[in-house]
């Protein structure tokens, strides 16, 4: 009987050190895993609610409270003009909804760039950022991608004309990864059709793009290019000529050396009251 008191003694014992043993690594892993999400929440700082669209949403539709969702974010990345606050964002009262002012996607930040004040509706000069104008470039189908681009697309725009002291025409890039905000009288991307030839594209541009593009209009021809988006700026000059395209050389032709011809001057010398030239060379008087 003590031999089995015994051996169930040890056997209990042998249990209670595996289920210490066990215990010891779960409070490890515990404290492990306890350890990465500190260090992880004290590098992505402390999180905020924040709203953000809950499904896509076309420009000129109204906001509506369903057509929102609050999610955490890192406070110190919080987007200028993100709103947090839900009385802001739909205020009681207001004389109307607000409405979308450019194309969104699902979980993109609700910011106050992107939707209209309260009652306000969508139209082009919400689409304008401030310090920027609109200006629309007359094309056609012969002007690059005039059947493809839409609003909110970014273009470059080419020039080609006739330069003085250059044999045919060139062609040079005066603008680059330009926001394209109206397709004739259209604000939406929804409302252009596919295969539309445009004839008229609106731009938001600087008062100075403006300047250049009115000479550029009224003095040669404007090709547009799509350009994939707003980092797709071209920095220094990009042009051509017809000689450049088609990797024609000119011959320089030197112009010809004229050695003006050595003067030489002789002493003279009276002869029978006549004045003669001897043989004899003296400087030349200046």
């Amino acid at each position: 009987m003590r031999a089995v008191f015994a051996l169930v003694l040890v056997v209990g014992m042998a249990l209670a050190g595996v289920a210490v043993y066990m215990i010891q690594g779960y409070m490890a892993d515990l404290e492990g895993a306890l350890r990465n999400e500190q260090a992880f929440n004290a590098k992505a700082g402390k999180l905020v609610e924040a709203f953000v669209f809950a499904k896509p949403k076309k420009y000129g539709d109204a906001l509506a409270e369903e057509d929102v969702v609050t999610i955490y974010w890192p406070e110190k990345s919080l987007p200028e003009g993100i709103f947090r606050d839900k009385a802001v964002l739909f205020p009681e009262g207001a004389d109307g909804p607000r409405y979308v002012m450019r194309s969104t996607e699902a979980f993109e930040p609700v910011l106050a760039s992107r939707v209209t004040e309260p009652g306000k509706l969508a139209s082009l000069t919400s689409k304008l950022e401030k310090g920027k104008r609109a200006f629309a470039i007359k094309v056609d189908v012969n002007s690059g991608i005039s059947n493809f681009v839409k609003p909110d697309d970014y273009i470059d725009i080419l020039w080609t004309g006739g330069v003085s002291g250059v044999e045919g025409s060139m062609t040079r890039q005066i603008e680059s990864a330009i926001l394209v905000i109206a397709v004739d009288n259209l604000l939406n991307e929804g409302q252009v059709t596919a295969g539309t030839v445009a004839q008229t594209v609106t731009v938001a541009a600087t008062p100075e793009q403006v300047a250049r593009l009115a000479q550029a209009q009224a003095t040669g021809k404007l090709t547009l290019s799509l350009a994939r988006d707003a980092s797709e700026v071209v920095q220094g000059t990009v042009e051509t000529d017809t000689n450049a395209m088609l990797g024609i050389v000119q011959e320089v032709v030197a112009p010809e050396v004229v050695v003006p011809e050595k003067v030489k001057c002789y002493a003279k010398q009276r002869s029978g009251g006549v004045l003669v030239d001897t043989d004899v060379e003296i400087p030349c008087k200046k």
